[in-house]
């Protein structure tokens, strides 16, 4: 018995010295390497696209780039399909996905979330002369494009819409435009930079959630430390005006509220 006992504070012990250290592992490699590598689509204007340059960009990729300057490392971006993304954080490829990430139960239930950094509607978009679809309720036996994974795909398929397979939000626009799809669901304000962008498009928003979804930076599980940095990050972009400086560059009010 005596043994037995000595056993299992030992393990005890054990365990008590080895948690902190995964606690955190993911901030602890990125503090030593220099770098805070970041998982992005590149195809989702205004949040995370390539400029006429081809130089990565976005709302995004401006508040990926800051959170890295506030932990004191540099970021480094791999794009991948939005499907692609989460696998791709699962397999380390990268520390965060960054990238309009909606918080939902099942996702909070494998993966960590930072504090939310911006607040958006969902909007129902079709072709402008398709007077067949003016609520979510009409997309039942309707063609949505979306992305497969997508908080936008499964909130289509609950509408009873067959999906569309797309990889973003161009191509998304791009089916409804052309009569290849009846709709997408997609973020309004995404939507209102492509018309900024591309006035006589003909497409057009019939209807729009009342109810705002809420976007994250996706982290695996585990590492409270780097949780913290990143929402320490966050705030102080918010506390001192940094945050609504980027945000009034893309949409010229400040999203977050």
């Amino acid at each position: 018995m005596k043994v037995f006992l000595k056993l299992l504070l030992a393990g005890a012990v054990t365990l008590a010295i080895t948690a902190p250290s995964y606690a955190g592992k993911d901030f602890d490699a990125i503090k030593a390497s220099g770098v805070f590598k970041v998982g992005t689509e590149g195809t989702y204007p205004p949040f995370t696209y390539h400029d006429a340059t081809n130089k990565l960009t976005g709302f995004d990729v401006d508040i990926a780039r800051e959170i890295a300057r506030r932990m004191d490392v540099k970021p480094e971006f791999t794009e991948v399909k939005w499907d692609g993304l989460i696998a791709g954080l699962d397999a380390k490829r990268f520390d965060a996905v960054i990238n309009q990430v909606g918080i939902t139960p099942a996702r909070e239930a494998k993966f960590s979330f930072s504090i939310p950094y911006t607040v958006s509607q969902v909007a129902l978009i079709t072709r402008d002369n398709n007077n067949s679809i003016k609520s979510f309720d009409d997309l039942k036996g309707k063609r949505s494009a979306q992305s497969l994974t997508s908080n936008y795909g499964q909130l289509a398929i609950s509408y009873g819409a067959t999906l569309v397979s797309t990889d973003g939000f161009n191509q998304s626009i791009d089916l409804v435009a052309t009569g290849r799809a009846d709709a997408t669901l997609n973020d309004r304000l995404s939507f209102l930079d492509f018309k900024n962008q591309r006035p006589n498009a003909p497409v057009k928003i019939v209807a729009q959630q009342t109810d705002a979804s809420k976007s994250a930076v996706l982290l695996r599980k585990g590492d409270p430390e780097l949780v913290e940095a990143i929402n320490k990050a966050l705030q102080g972009m918010k506390d001192d005006g940094t945050y609504a400086r980027i945000s009034e560059k893309y949409f010229g009010i400040d999203i977050s509220k």
